[in-house]
């Protein structure tokens, strides 16, 4: 079966056209839009510690909790380490992300 090119303007017009939105959709193939790989931090209890001065301290001072309110980080640390009523014991060890 052979197809026949009956306007050739408009052939050339949609082919162009369907390259270009080829190569557009290949360079954005590289694009990625996953987060960076989250390391993991040890830290241990020590006395006078809070889930609220530990997720303070975060947010000041851990570039992965920037611009994070201190309730949302107090949850995600309490998540994690698996603490179910929020109380700490001084020595637990818990872990905290970082980038």
């Amino acid at each position: 079966m052979k197809l026949k090119i009956v306007n050739k303007k408009k052939f050339i017009r949609s082919s162009i056209l369907l390259l270009g939105i080829m190569i557009i959709a290949l360079l954005g193939i590289n694009t990625t839009y996953s987060k960076t790989e989250i390391a993991y931090q040890e830290d241990y209890i020590v006395k006078g510690d809070t889930l609220w001065s530990i997720a303070e301290k975060q947010v000041n001072n851990n570039e992965y909790y920037k611009n994070k309110d201190i309730r949302e980080v107090m949850y995600e640390i309490k998540e994690l380490n698996q603490i179910g009523n929020g109380n700490l014991e001084i020595g637990q060890k818990i872990l905290i992300p970082s980038l």
